[in-house]
């Protein structure tokens, strides 16, 4: 079976959003995977200190086949650091990993369909 890691920003850093909305879609797209026989975790991050330590944590649990990148952090224009701190970190602790981009938090699987 192949394995997912999906790395999104955390709901709960963002201001003025309905964040336990956002969670339960993020939710509901993590177990479509399931649905596509596809073994996936997600694991969200802050625009904080904890990041690296989360990310690589995430990374070292198992060899993934794919990581997406959450487009929350991809296409936000102040989370530019963070998203160049992740693309290093997915390159240096899960080399054997395909790097794949959602456009939204709905189209998770699709993004790595295209990569598996």
């Amino acid at each position: 079976m192949s394995s997912v890691l999906v790395v999104g920003y955390d709901p709960q850093s963002i201001p003025g959003i309905d964040a336990e909305a956002l969670r339960a879609s993020l939710d509901k797209e993590l177990a479509r995977f399931g649905e596509h026989g596809i073994d996936a975790a997600m694991t969200l991050v802050a625009f904080d200190g904890s990041a690296e330590s989360t990310v690589v944590a995430a990374l070292a649990e198992r060899p993934w086949d794919v990581v997406v990148v959450g487009a929350g952090i991809r296409k936000t224009e102040q989370l530019l650091p963070l998203f160049e701190q992740l693309v290093n970190l997915i390159h240096r602790h899960a080399p054997q990993a395909a790097i794949a981009f959602n456009s939204s938090g709905g189209d998770s699987v699709e993004a790595a369909e295209r990569r598996l």
